[in-house]
């Protein structure tokens, strides 16, 4: 594997931006350093290099939810597809979610998924296993060095998933050997507001409801019982996209190293806000649902406040028929993970957070908090997943360059000022100027538990 020199650029890392260079050499950063790199290698330098000149230099983005949909949905989506789509965005890692079919709810599901990845996946990978009311003696089963969390869905999933028996949740709460991923929204509201709006509006129910039917309250209700329990059991905690200002107040301000409860929010929860559902309609509708500019707003003076942990994006691409269908028949969800990234640079240059922000919070952050081994940072001795940026480079999300297998994007014709030119996943240039190698595979990421 040839050395690659990356020089002239603008590295952001820990908190700060340096004019540098960084040496990859295998499969790792052999060296980084501030100024012009040194002589030696200038001078006798042997393998490729990169001149990032005017360019960001950032650690790889660590996705800690998506849904690439295989097995069993790959019409919308597979690893593979998904995985190249993500490495055009600077994403090197991700951590996909049992909600497929069947399920991840098993121990022999698990490893299926290692090994599909292991055979298709161009970026590095990690998987959850699916907790539900009835598989808890499996718990003490799962490695916590390969499997990067449990996945609790206190809300609406597909098939079994739902985890409604407080004496399961309990076990759960009590036992899992690994961090705890919580999907939060009151159940029983949620069939009760459903039951309501469909009484009342039938086949005139709009996206535009989305957030009524799913709640705030729902949301806060649910996440309320999650942190009660995890206070309860000594849990460590990972609450998922966090929706509403009222969930902030259930988290702690302080260093992330020292916290074991701790939030998502997803990068369509900062961008979006209920005012976009006359615009964008169902191909808004998540679950959580976006909720109002006031909420938004709240969500993005956390990034800065310390009360939000993590940034991630729950891409879970549906087909645009799909998409297209009446509102009681549209399933939620959508694609984010190519633009995650540039999205978040967008609103550093709206004077949301800053760059080394965006970095704190969907590279290093991630890697704290599910303790990945030598990933997440720019640091001598790290694997070398590195994502560079143009950031004077603006182009618009039409179809033909949107990498997705779905072929749609809710932000289809938005203009970015960011450009991502390169992504290296261990020591390799994965992605350049629109082409990616689709023959690379990445690696299963090892967590140090």
């Amino acid at each position: 594997m040839a050395n690659i020199l990356i020089e002239g650029g603008t590295i952001v890392n820990e908190g700060r931006k340096t004019k540098g260079y960084i040496l990859v050499e295998g499969e790792r950063i052999a060296a980084i350093g501030e100024g012009v790199s040194p002589s030696i290698l200038s001078k006798h330098f042997y393998g490729e290099r990169i001149d990032a000149t005017g360019k960001l230099i950032l650690p790889g983005v660590i996705d800690d939810q998506v849904h690439f949909r295989e097995p069993g949905l790959t019409y919308k989506a597979n690893i593979h597809s998904e995985s190249v789509a993500g490495v055009a965005g600077g994403v090197t890692s991700f951590m996909d979610m049992p909600n497929t079919k069947p399920p991840t709810t098993s121990l022999d599901a698990l490893e299926h998924k290692f090994e599909r990845a292991a055979e298709s996946s161009v970026a590095n990978y990690s998987f959850y296993f699916g907790a539900t009311n009835d598989n808890v003696r499996d718990l003490s089963k799962i490695d916590p060095k390969t499997v990067c969390g449990v996945k609790l869905f206190m809300g609406s999933s597909t098939g079994n998933m739902l985890v409604d028996d407080e004496r399961t949740l309990s076990a759960i709460f009590a036992e899992s050997p690994t961090l705890i991923a919580t999907h939060c929204e009151s159940e029983p509201m949620i069939r009760a507001a459903m039951e309501k709006y469909k009484q009342q509006y039938g086949d005139r129910t709009t996206p535009a409801m989305h957030p009524l039917i799913r709640s705030a309250e729902a949301c806060y209700r649910s996440s309320a019982h999650a942190v009660e329990l995890a206070d309860k059991y000594g849990s460590d905690l990972h609450v998922l996209h966090l929706s509403t200002a009222r969930e902030l107040s259930l988290f702690d301000v302080k260093p992330l190293t020292e916290k074991k409860i701790t939030n998502e929010v997803c990068v369509h929860h900062l961008w979006f806000s209920d005012a976009d559902y006359a615009s964008k309609g169902n191909f808004i509708k998540w679950n959580p649902a976006v909720k109002s500019i006031a909420d938004r707003d709240a969500l993005r003076t956390g990034l800065t406040s310390g009360k939000v942990d993590v940034v991630a994006t729950d891409h879970a691409p549906h087909t645009l028929e799909e998409k297209q269908r009446p509102y009681w028949e549209c399933p939620s969800g959508g694609p984010l993970l190519q633009h995650s990234l540039v999205a978040m640079l967008e609103l550093a240059l709206q004077g949301v957070l800053s760059v080394e922000e965006v970095v704190e919070k969907m590279c290093h952050a991630p890697a704290i908090r599910f303790a990945i081994c030598d990933r997440g940072f720019l640091r001598e001795g790290a694997y070398a997943d590195i994502a560079i940026v143009d950031p004077q480079s603006p182009w618009r999300v039409s179809k033909e360059n949107i990498l997705y297998k779905c072929g749609w994007s809710p932000f289809l014709g938005t203009t970015f000022r960011h450009r991502v030119t390169h992504t290296l996943i261990n020591g390799r240039i994965v992605y350049c100027d629109g082409m990616v190698d689709s023959s690379f595979r990445g690696q299963a990421l090892r967590f140090a538990r």
